[in-house]
């Protein structure tokens, strides 16, 4: 089988024609919008967080009112996402320092994102493409990082190392569709507990397929 980096050009384009205007599933109108919704998300389905939000954003529109926020308040209305206390925590200590340090503007760059409590490079690389259409790295979740393993992109673990191994072969100005094609895909396609091989337009690019399906299988 070709290389990552020979494969990938026709993997994006499969992808592209299959999910044409991916973008994130999660529901914002404002950075800082988008920003508390992807600190929920850790663990959480976009679903879940999409129910979550609209009587939270009601609630808390600036990043001051997150700042004075009553972290038990905050923490019974974001309750259902799981890892509640946490992430109260977070969002509070984030807005904090965006509204004394920042003006109140959520940072548009990945070095003044990743001062912020909370935030790792998958959730400054949401915000960054999501919200201000910049590319400075690739949002590697876990559908990103199963994927990536799968179709043999990566042999590492560690999300920051997987999303350098991708930043090497992935084009640039792909970077921030990339993400969202994989979701999908990981979504509809390659789950986690078993992929649907057979049906997958990438399965003679993926070096995992004849390990879930035998050869007949996958070309009946």
């Amino acid at each position: 089988m070709k290389s990552a980096k020979e494969r990938i050009g026709e993997m994006i384009r499969i992808l592209r024609k299959k999910y044409p205007g991916s973008h994130t599933a999660l529901k914002f109108e404002t950075p800082l919008q988008i920003l508390v919704s992807t600190i929920l998300s850790a663990q959480c389905t976009d679903k879940r967080v999409n129910q979550v939000t609209p009587s939270l954003f009601q609630k808390y529109q600036t990043p001051a009112d997150f700042a004075v926020a009553s972290q038990a308040e905050l923490e019974e209305v974001i309750r259902s996402t799981g890892f509640y206390r946490n992430k109260a925590k977070n969002i509070i200590g984030a807005s904090k320092k965006i509204a004394e340090d920042f003006r109140g503007q959520i940072p548009d760059n990945m070095e003044d994102l990743l001062t912020l409590p909370g935030v790792a490079r998958k959730t400054a690389n949401i915000v960054l493409s999501s919200a201000f259409k910049k590319a400075e790295g690739i949002a590697v979740d876990t559908h990103v990082k199963r994927l990536s393993q799968r179709l043999g992109l990566s042999k590492e673990k560690d999300p920051d190392r997987i999303e350098r191994d991708l930043m090497k072969i992935v084009p640039r100005e792909d970077w921030i569709e990339f993400n969202y094609l994989l979701v999908n895909h990981g979504r509809e396609i390659c789950q986690a507990r078993k992929p649907n091989c057979p049906e997958c337009e990438l399965k003679h690019l993926c070096p995992s397929a004849k390990e879930f399906f035998t050869e007949t299988e996958l070309n009946p």
